[in-house]
């Protein structure tokens, strides 16, 4: 079945509905499947459904559709338009017909915010007069870019769960309500898939989303070849989709000494003494290791010239943005050479000043994100659902 003839969601298995979750990236369906692990042991027979992915259903969530199968970005998502608002348009339907108590939106502002809109419009959310809770988790990038989208969010939504301690603040001129609930990252019981071993591989990681993993892993794979040396490489990859680009490349460039590994799948974290990676999910779990290496991002040009026109920060690196200085170095669109790159990885394994610098930043970034929150993201989605 094609993906634009697949958007009807079918009626819930167990009956009324507590709680709607939604999350359209392989991050996102990561954060609420612990969320809605811990809302589980919280309060049992809980009945939540959700549009996400393997982590939501492995946490007890009935998948009505896995949205990580086809996370698309920029100009991916304009070819696909037509899909995205019949999508937009049978999820309202969904929850104009089956009420849940709240819908917690997770991340993926480009979608999420857009049905937390025709809720609204619809008469379906508390907040127009409805039944349904609308909450969010994980802030969209305010600070970053779009800075007004603010405003509509605090006319359209019941409540937000941030993860850095600074976005409280950032709503502070609405009348939004905001609750630090912590950075998963940094949580007591999260296991983290990678770790620092100066005698490890080199990690290379390109990516949740086929087009930016289609442009910029044959220049990882080439940078690695050119770094030379003995040392193996160990590719991360989060989908069937992306392991079928990466191989297929590695067979285009006959590259030895690669290995593939699903991310989740291993018995402890992945060691890596250096890493090149692309400036999603995973370098902020490199940059929290303390793993020294290089960030790199290619996308489509359109998409790549609509973002320096909204985006407003000097780095694209969460870590870096979070620090206010480069951790690791980027490398965008054109700068990202297999030269470049190659020089890097050279660097992050033979240079000692520069392993020792990014541990010391590895401590700065896991201090900033270890403030004092205000109860987990399950007991505020529990609170303001009114399920507790």
């Amino acid at each position: 079945m094609s993906i634009e003839n697949s958007v009807t969601l079918q009626r819930p298995a167990k009956g009324p509905v507590d709680l709607l979750v939604i999350a359209a990236e392989h991050s996102g369906d990561e954060h609420a499947g612990r969320m809605v692990r811990e809302v589980m042991a919280r309060r049992p027979g809980t009945v939540v459904a959700a549009l996400g992915g393997p982590r939501l259903a492995a946490a007890g969530a009935e998948l009505l559709k896995d949205l990580t199968a086809s996370s698309a970005m920029g100009f991916a998502v304009v070819a696909k338009i037509s899909y995205y608002k019949k999508l937009i348009a049978e999820i309202v339907r969904w929850i104009g017909e089956h009420r849940p108590r709240a819908v917690c939106f997770v991340d993926s502002s480009g979608l999420n915010l857009r049905i937390a809109e025709q809720l609204f419009a619809r008469g379906i959310s508390v907040k127009a007069g409805g039944t349904v809770k609308t909450l969010y988790y994980i802030s969209p990038q305010v600070w970053a870019s779009r800075a007004g989208r603010r405003f509509k969010m605090a006319e359209h939504l019941d409540g937000l769960a941030s993860i850095f301690p600074f976005e409280k603040d950032v709503y502070a001129d609405t009348k939004l309500p905001v609750r630090f609930v912590g950075h998963p990252f940094v949580a007591a019981d999260y296991a983290a898939p990678v770790s620092y071993d100066p005698n490890g591989p080199v990690l290379l990681l390109p990516g949740s989303r086929r087009g930016p993993v289609a442009r910029i892993f044959p220049v990882l794979v080439e940078a690695f070849k050119r770094a030379g040396g003995a040392r193996e490489a160990v590719v991360l990859y989060p989908s069937e989709e992306i392991r079928r680009v990466v191989e297929a490349e590695l067979a285009r460039r006959s590259a030895e000494n690669v290995t593939l590994v699903k991310v989740g799948e291993t018995s402890g974290p992945v060691k890596a003494a250096a890493v090149l990676t692309t400036s999603g999910t995973m370098s902020m779990h490199c940059a929290l290791a303390g793993i020294p290496g290089a960030i790199t991002y290619r996308t489509d040009p359109l998409t790549y010239a609509i973002g320096r026109m909204v985006v407003k920060v000097k780095f694209i690196g969460i870590a870096n943005l979070l620090l206010g200085e480069e951790m690791y170095p980027e490398f965008v669109q054109g700068a990202a050479t297999p030269e470049a790159l190659a020089k890097e990885l050279r660097a992050a394994l033979e240079e000692p000043a520069r392993r020792e610098r990014t541990a010391e930043e590895a401590r700065r970034l896991r201090a900033l994100l270890n403030e004092k929150a205000e109860g987990s993201a399950a007991e505020w989605l529990l609170h303001e659902s009114g399920l507790t």
